[in-house]
């Protein structure tokens, strides 16, 4: 064998034993709050992003027929050259309508959204001022970018602040805010009003990920802008068409529209990237319809959150507070996290343990996720298993 797979195989057991290594469980049927794995059939699914329950929607499947029917089922080319068509335009400006924004871009992934902003808009003359608990896509843009870096720790204004008045003294000619909307890991939700007060105050744009936010908080489901009540005071968003809208793949960002000008010129991830499937664009515009005029989907998912939030607290189980869909159940010990996630696969729900390097070390958890398609006896169901692998497992 050769070294360099010597190596490898060698790493690949070192995480084995320290208990870390994570399999994949394969699911045999569509998305939904109830499905089946090759290990165990009809388990309550507790952990997709699929908040609205809309990955497996009749509608939005007979719009994606309709968009291949009518478009095609690709096209062939990045978006410059010859794979733009009036389907993306239209869901590009569906996104800017939806959203408060001025102007939208697409993206095959939220993943390169984030990897083509930072080094399109922002050079070593600028600065990057960024939440400690960002999206690994947001890290792995701001690294290929040259501005000067600022860490501050989550939501902590003093030190947000710090970071600003450094690098105005610096004499950085761009300073960019950017920071998740909701903290994926957490469910907790940014500050967007002091980030944006301080963006006014050092005259600093703000960028906020905010793709575990549309289509999950604000009265309107627009995300954590509207939550915030800061719409007008964002300069760029990047999200995804993969998790509350469908749950199928596709990014976006959106903003300014001088801001998206450049993207469209510049952003390699745009220019060298295929484009959007129509099958995608075309259910997603059918998904956006949906959002705005089905009001009972918010009013769902609100509600079944608050349910198992205060279920999980009544148990006993140290949880992230919060009122996002997001409900972290926090064991700190890496194994605990594991063997909690299968006792829970063994009870018939479908959860997954959360380790290093996903979260820091000493972080470990089970993040659970609500849906809007929950049935109130599904939660109670999953809840119950909860409580007996708490006792069974000593947590």
């Amino acid at each position: 064998m050769k070294s360099a797979y010597t190596h490898w195989a060698a790493l690949a057991q070192e995480i084995k034993d320290s208990g870390l290594w994570k399999t994949e469980r394969i699911i045999t049927t569509p998305q939904g709050a109830e499905i089946d794995t090759t290990a165990t059939k009809g388990v309550i699914n507790m952990c997709a992003n699929n908040y609205l329950g809309l990955s497996n929607n009749e509608d939005i499947k007979k719009a994606a027929v309709e968009g291949i029917g009518r478009w095609g089922y690709g096209y062939s080319s990045v978006r410059f050259i010859c794979g733009t068509s009036q389907l993306h335009k239209d869901l590009e400006q569906k996104l800017s309508n939806f959203l408060g924004m001025e102007d939208t871009i697409l993206y095959s992934s939220c993943y390169d959204a984030n990897g083509g902003l930072f080094e399109t808009i922002l050079s070593a003359e600028d600065a990057i001022i960024s939440d400690e608990l960002n999206h690994a896509s947001i890290i792995d843009g701001v690294r290929l970018c040259k501005a000067m870096r600022y860490r501050y720790k989550n939501n902590n204004m003093e030190e947000l602040e710090n970071c600003l008045k450094d690098a105005t003294e610096k004499g950085a000619r761009i300073k960019a805010i950017v920071t998740d909307g909701v903290f994926s890991m957490d469910g907790t939700i940014a500050n967007l009003v002091a980030v944006c007060d301080l963006a006014d105050k050092y005259d600093a744009i703000v960028i906020v990920d905010d793709s575990h936010g549309v289509g999950v908080i604000g009265d309107g489901l627009k995300g954590a802008h509207e939550y915030c009540g800061v719409i007008e005071r964002i300069d760029v968003m990047t999200g995804t068409l993969g998790k509350a809208l469908g749950g199928s793949s596709g990014g976006y960002t959106t903003g300014k529209k001088a801001i998206i000008d450049i993207l469209r010129q510049r952003s390699r991830t745009y220019l060298f990237s295929n484009t959007l499937s129509p099958i995608i664009a075309s259910a997603s515009i059918k998904v956006l319809d949906m959002v705005e005029n089905d009001k009972d989907l918010a009013g769902r998912l609100k509600e079944n959150t608050a349910y198992f939030r205060q279920g999980l607290k009544d148990i006993g189980y140290d949880i992230i507070e919060g009122t996002h869909p997001i409900v972290p159940i926090m064991t700190y010990d890496e194994i605990k996290a594991g063997q909690l996630a299968e006792k829970m696969l063994e009870k018939g729900v479908y959860v997954i343990g959360f380790f290093f390097p996903v979260v820091p070390r000493g972080k470990a958890r089970v993040r659970t996720q609500v849906s809007a398609a929950h049935t109130r006896e599904q939660l109670d169901h999953a809840l119950n298993a909860f409580k007996e692998a708490k006792a069974e497992l000593g947590i």
